[in-house]
Order: C-alpha cells, then structure tokens, then sequence
C-alpha cells in the first residue's frame, strides 16, 4: 500500500507550524518495560495540546477571517469545557488524597494541576492575544466589522446607548449587595459579572455587590447611529457605564468584570436499584452548587478584590486567571456568523450519494427500502446528505405501513431533531418504537430527559441507559414485513443522529440489509432494554463485552502476519487514543515491525517514533473545517482486509465502561472506499499535524513544487462529482 511511504512526510522542516506544548514526557530509561511511566504521554495536557491546534486555525493567516474568529469561540469554549470536566475531577482526586492514584505517565493528580496551572495560562493569554491583536483589528480593516470599546464612541453614541440601557437593560439587572444582612450571592457557572466597588458618601464605608451581566440579547449591542453597518460595543461596557444608576446615594468607585468556572464532575455512586432519571436530575442540580474551579478577571483589577472573590469562592490564587481585553472570547462565535460570505469557507452543500438518486416516476417505485436491499450502502457526512439518507430512513421507516418496528440508540439528538419528530409519528401510527435515550451523555442531560418525556408520553418503548455503562452506540433497526416475513434493515454509525452536527463533523454510517447483522441488532436491543448480560453477537463486536479482546486478536495477527510474511499492517483513525492496554499491544506490533499510522483527531498517550518501542508507528491530527468523528480500524490480513467502523475510540471508557458497537465492512467496494480515505489522510499536508516523540505537534506543509492536499476540500470535490445537490420532493418537508 502506498501508505508505507507515508514517512517522507514526517520530520521537521524550517518554517513547520509549531505550536506551543502542554506535554513534556520523560525521558525513556535503557531497558524501560512497557509500563514505564516515560513510555506515555499526559492525557489531560493532550487535551490542551489538542486545543492549541484548534487556536492555531484562528491564528493562520490562510484560514478565512470569520472562520478564524469561530476558531477562536471554539478554542475558548474548549478551554472552558476542560476546566469543568478534567480539571473539576483532578480537584476531587486531589482533596480525596488521592496521591498513590498515579496516572500512566506517573503523575499524581497535583503534579498535573501545576503543569495545567502553567498550561492553562499560556493558553489564556493567546487566547486574548490573538482576539486583540490579530482578529479585531482585522474585522475592521478587512471586513469592515468594528468592536468598539465603549470609551471611543462620540457622546452621541453613549446618549443612545444609555437610553438603550435604561429601556431594555435596566429593568432585568439584579444588584446583589455583600455585607452582614447579604450573604456572598451565588454565581452561576460560566456567568458573566461585575464587581462594583461602592462607597457610602456619607459614612465613608467601603461596600461590594456583584451584577450579572444578562447576555439574553446577545454579547453585542449594536452602535447606534453608526455609519458602519457592523459596529458593536460589548454589552458589560454600556452596564459599566451606567452602573451608578442602579446605587443612588453611593458612589462607585470601580467595576470590574469577571467570570467562574464551576466543575461538572459530581462524585455518584451508582446503584442497581437506583432510579437512573432521578439520579441524573439529582446531578443537575447538584452541578449547579458544584465547587468553583476557575476565576477569571481582568488585569485592572485590584488585588483586594481579587482575593475578595478568590476566599468567598474557595479558591486558591493559583485558580485565578488574569486576561487583557475580552472575557470569554467564545461569545465571539455570534460575530462569526454575520451576513459576510466572502470571509467564511465557501458555501458546502452536502450531496445525495449516488444510489439515493431518483430513478423511478413515483416515490413507491423507489423508496429507501428498495435502494438499501441492493447492496450495501457507506454514508459519509457532511460530504454525503444526512437529510438524504439517515434521515429519509427514518422518515420513510415511520410512514411506511410494512415496518413493524423501529429501534434507536440516542445520545445526542439536537434541539427539534427530525430523528425524534420520526420515532414520535411512528408510535403515533401505532408501530412498535424502542429508544435508548443515554439520559447520562455529558452536556446534553436535561435535552435527553425532555425527549425521553416526551417520546414515552408518544407510546414509545423508552429505556434510560444502563447502570454503570453508558450507552454510546450509534445504531438503527428497522422491522419490516416482506414477503411473508420480517426483514431487518440496520444503520450502524460512527456519529450521533444529530442533524445540525452531521453537517459539521465526519461521520461514517453502514446501511445494510445483512440478517447476521440485523439479528446482532436484535439481541443487541434485547440486552438495552431488557436482562441479557451473557448476549452473543456474530459480526458486531460490543463493549465491553468482546471489543478489547477483538482488538488484541487483530493487533497479534498482524504481528504473526509480520513475523511470517513481513507484510503486517494497521491504520486507525480515531478521536483518541489512551488506552495503556492497547498502547502497550501497538508497541509491541512496532517492536515486532508491524507497520501502523494513526490518525488521531484529538489527545494521544502513545509516543510515537521512539527507538526499540515505536519506531513503526506514525501518529498525525487532522484539524480543519469539519470535526474528524469517525472510527475507522483497518487490519491489512495478508491481503484479505478486515475493517471496522463504529462508535468506540482506543478509550479505557469506551473498551470497559460504555456499550459501543462496531460493524465489520465486508463489501469490498466499500473496503477499497475507506482504504482510499485512509490513504487520503495519510497524505494531507494541509490540514495535519505529525506528533513528534517529544510531544511536539508540527503542522505539515507542501514542499516547493508539490501540490496541497486538503483532505476536506478533496473529499468535498469527490462528493460533488459522484452525487447530487438538493433533494426529491418528499424530502423537503423533512429537511
């Protein structure tokens, strides 16, 4: 395969975007076995490492302009989400004493809290950096996008903005006062504030009160009376200037933004007899009350208001973290969306893959069931519709009088999802519908309990996840009746049925007919929803219960493959890797000279390219306009590939701690499809980054004479050329 060549590409070259690195391994002593901490990489700085090339996007230059400002968004909201959940669960293993707890790479949970405490930083200040001193000013001059301060307004825009204030701002503020009769106020996570610092003219006494910021209208006021049609302010600004309205008799004597980050980790133990919906909603509320682990301020203020807020939030001064300019960039994600089309990535329009195009005069003569009967069909989104095909399964499965039932796992849906509005009408026309709403899915909890209520008071058969597991299996069975009897047609995915992230992140989906499958699927919704523990599966592969075991097995035959023929092969792509187990099985396939790239969108424990361990193994991230989702495991076999696509990572919780299912591809138009895209991966020197020994990531760049290769835009182009844009007539009202 052509892949083995790949390694012309790895290597530092003068000029090689490198971006800053949280992770800085050991270094590997003589005769190390292969659960020596020096042999890993930190998982949490992985994380931050994975983010500095997501920020990196907003900081190159080729990247469009309001794309890179939603870099930005995204890289702040990143950030934010690590604080909530590896920091939060880093501060309970810390005030547990959980110091003979160490990670792999021989790190106890207060080592990686200084080394975040130091990476973290860094990470704030490009963060404000690249916002004020690259992205804004850029907006005015280039696209004509001003963010005013308020300060360098005329005396005409602040006369305006402070009727503004007074007529839509005013009347929802809520000043909460600090002294003996008013206890410190609560703050809720990821809020917006103000310390106002007062003094009683008449007493001379010093007084504090704390006002959130309400961000119902948005982060940014319009300028009125501007010239420009895209001129802002930042609301927090006009409430600064008009605070003293809100304190007749006092005097102000500053104000000061800031913002807390509270920890989404909350300690359950589950029990087999517990209610699984009540304990979640118990956790929701729980995480609103939920121990403060980050304080972010503004570099003007003073130190005894810092402290202030630093004791009565628990923290230490090594929680507090100092900006220059704008508070939590990743409001900026609004302005990334305004009506500027020539400073956003060209317009993508997924397509209708070619064996969904409408051959027959009427919708009977071709309906999803017809097409999925001829073959096996490979979905790949956003290239392929999402509309046109999961979606009009559903659709089609719901209406259609033969199906008899409809079986779903759902762990992200969306708001207003066309998946759901499918399975209520199916059960609305009486058929037998069964979902499995992962009430636990991290973010997404109260939305996942609003659809369980809502499909269970539909008649849908719903259950709430396993006690112990989650369920992150992305599948679909569909029952219909056919010539005497039932036929199963099945969806196994690689990403959620979330139709507005279908159109951002890859995913790959296997639409089958196959009955072994569509018996696998069977038992496998036998075991959700009912007791089955010891189920059998005969060609999905289901953790926790088989899948670690059929990785090794196909780790090891690619050694014997090697040892014997010196052709054994692996290539996996996936969205992390950190599995010691498994780390462990790929170096010894490497020691044994097993040839294996992995393309692995986010952190990774595995050093790649050290001599006697990893020499053979290649590691590359993909960063760009979509989000790489998909898991794709491909075993070479000694010529007779064996590939697996599905929902699970090379994750200790996706092996051991969630069901997850992964489906064999076996047609062998469809293998040579994902090999190609595999290989087209491995060639990109656009849109990756080569992970060094060291734990430096290098962005790869087109030598001189040598054309780029953008693995979106090729697979974009491929798309366009073998599918079609828009959609049938009975699609519309689905879209």
């Amino acid at each position: 395969m052509a892949t083995q060549e790949k390694q012309a590409h790895v290597g530092k070259r003068p000029g090689d975007p490198i971006v800053p690195r949280a992770v800085v391994p050991q270094p590997v002593p003589e005769g190390a076995g292969l659960d020596h901490p020096s042999l890993y990489f930190n998982r949490e700085l992985g994380l931050l490492d994975f983010n500095w090339r997501v920020l990196y996007q907003a900081r190159d230059p080729r990247t469009p302009l309001l794309e890179r400002v939603r870099f930005l968004a995204i890289a702040a909201s990143n950030l934010d989400e690590f604080f909530q959940k590896r920091v939060g669960v880093l501060r309970r293993q810390e005030a547990a004493g959980a110091v003979a707890a160490l990670s792999p790479d021989g790190r106890t949970p207060v080592d990686q809290l200084r080394l975040i405490r130091e990476a973290a930083g860094e990470m704030h200040r490009a963060l404000a950096e690249t916002w004020e001193r690259e992205l804004r000013p850029r907006l005015r001059t280039e696209a004509g996008v001003r963010i005013s301060d308020f300060a360098e307004l005329d005396e005409e825009q602040h006369e305006a903005l402070g009727r503004h204030f007074r007529e839509q701002i005013y009347p929802v503020l809520t000043p909460l006062a600090v002294d003996p009769g008013h206890p410190f106020p609560f703050i809720s996570n990821l809020s917006l504030s103000l310390a106002v610092q007062l003094r009683h003219a008449a007493r001379d006494t010093l007084h504090f009160a704390r006002l959130k910021i309400p961000l119902v209208q948005g982060r940014w006021l319009a300028v009125p009376g501007s010239a420009e049609p895209f001129h802002f302010v930042p609301v927090e600004q006009v409430v600064q200037q008009n605070v003293g309205t809100l304190f007749p008799g006092m005097e102000v004597v500053g104000v000061h933004p800031f913002r807390i980050t509270r920890s989404a980790d909350v300690d359950r133990d589950e029990d087999e007899g517990e209610d699984l919906l009540a304990v979640t909603a118990e956790e929701l509320r729980e995480r609103r009350f939920a121990p403060v682990v980050r304080l972010e301020v503004h570099h003007a203020m003073p130190e005894q208001l810092r402290q202030l807020l630093a004791r009565e939030l628990e923290l230490r001064p090594e929680d507090v973290y100092e900006g220059e300019g704008l508070i939590a960039p990743a409001d900026c994600a609004a302005l990334a969306d305004l009506e500027l089309p020539d400073f956003r990535y060209a317009p993508w329009e997924p397509v209708v893959p070619a064996p969904f195009l409408y051959e027959g005069e009427t919708e009977e003569e071709e309906n999803i069931f017809a097409i999925v009967r001829r073959g096996d069909i490979l979905v790949h989104h956003p290239y392929d519709s999402f509309s046109a095909t999961v979606q009009r399964l559903l659709d089609e499965a719901a209406d259609d009088p033969d199906v008899l039932a409809i079986k779903q796992t759902l762990y992200r849906t969306g708001a207003n999802s066309p998946i759901v509005r499918a399975l209520l009408r199916a059960a609305e026309k009486g058929k037998q519908v069964a979902a499995l709403v992962e009430v636990t899915a991290r973010f997404d909890e109260a939305n996942n309990m609003q659809w369980a209520e809502m499909l269970e008071d539909a008649g849908v058969h719903v259950a709430y996840g396993l006690v112990g597991l989650k369920t992150h299996s992305k599948v679909t069975l569909i029952v219909r009746y056919e010539e005497g009897r039932p036929r199963t047609y099945c969806h196994v995915g690689t990403g959620n049925y979330h139709a507005r992230t279908s159109r951002l992140y890859t995913d790959l989906g296997l639409l089958t007919v196959d009955p072994e499958i569509g018996f696998d699927l069977v038992n496998l919704f036998h075991f959700l929803t009912g007791y089955a523990p010891d189920q059998q599966y005969t060609r999905l592969v289901v953790a926790p219960r088989d899948m670690r075991r059929v990785f090794e097995e196909r780790i090891r035959r690619e050694v014997a493959r090697q040892e014997e023929h010196g052709d054994g092969r692996i290539i996996a792509k996936l969205n992390a890797l950190d599995d010691v187990g498994i780390i462990q099985e790929l170096y010894r396939a490497s020691q044994a000279g097993v040839q294996i790239d992995l393309v692995v969108r986010g952190h990774c424990r595995l050093r790649p390219g050290l001599p006697g361990y990893s020499d053979n193994i290649r590691v590359l991230s993909i960063v760009g306009r979509f989000l790489e989702h998909d898991r794709i495991y491909y075993f070479r076999n000694g010529g007779d590939p064996e590939i697996l696509i599905g929902s699970a990572d090379w994750r200790t919780r996706n092996l051991a701690e969630r069901v997850e299912v992964l489906v064999p591809v076996r047609d062998s138009g469809l293998q040579a499809r994902i090999i190609d895209l595999l290989e087209l991966a491995l060639w990109d020197n656009r849109l990756a980054w080569d992970l060094h020994s060291d734990g430096q990531y290098v962005q790869r760049r087109a030598e001189r004479g040598e054309p780029e290769v953008n693995f979106h835009e090729v697979l974009m182009r491929q798309a366009g050329a073998h599918g079609r844009k828009g959609v049938r007539p009975w699609e519309l009202t689905a879209m």
